[in-house]
């Protein structure tokens, strides 16, 4: 004699649990992510793309100019302090009358801010500003007589309080 063994057989009821759990865990990601892009940056870089195209190459030649001219500057952070030094090509301090910047996180703007510099001798600008922890995009604009002698850009990390 021979036992019967009951195996336990696959159901639509075991396909139909697969199926709600596959396409569940699916819709669960698809809303998670939904909200993280809608909750974060809102990706806009510029308002108007077509715009933005045609300004293109007038603006790629107003910075090569810019280039040609040899000034270049630094920003240093300190722990409540924003320094800026801005030089000619040949080391000597480069004259100025205004400086701002502007201070942007890589991701997101809630934090964003825009100071102008004071300045503290030829070619030297600070002011007294906490900047708050982090990798910060900072956008710097010098002025003399109204006109635009530098506009750079660059990333600099703010490390925070015992870091």
């Amino acid at each position: 004699m021979t036992a019967q063994t009951s195996q336990p057989r696959f159901t639509g009821y075991h396909m139909a649990a697969i199926m709600v759990s596959f396409f569940g865990v699916v819709i669960a990601v698809n809303f998670t992510m939904a909200w993280y892009a809608t909750s974060s940056w809102s990706g806009l870089v510029v308002e108007n793309t077509y715009v933005a195209s045609q300004q293109f190459n007038s603006r790629a030649a107003a910075m090569r100019a810019m280039a040609a001219t040899g000034i270049h500057g630094e920003v240093t952070l300190a722990p409540q302090t924003i320094s800026y030094t801005l030089k000619q090509r040949d080391g000597t301090p480069a004259i100025a009358d205004t400086v701002t910047a502007h201070f942007k996180r890589p991701v997101g703007d809630h934090q964003d801010f825009q100071v102008e510099l004071v300045k503290a001798g030829e070619g030297n600008f600070t002011l007294a500003h906490v900047v708050p922890a982090g990798d910060w995009i900072v956008e710097v604009i010098s002025k003399r007589n109204g006109e635009i002698i530098m506009h750079e850009a660059s990333r600099i990390y703010m490390k925070g309080q015992g870091q």
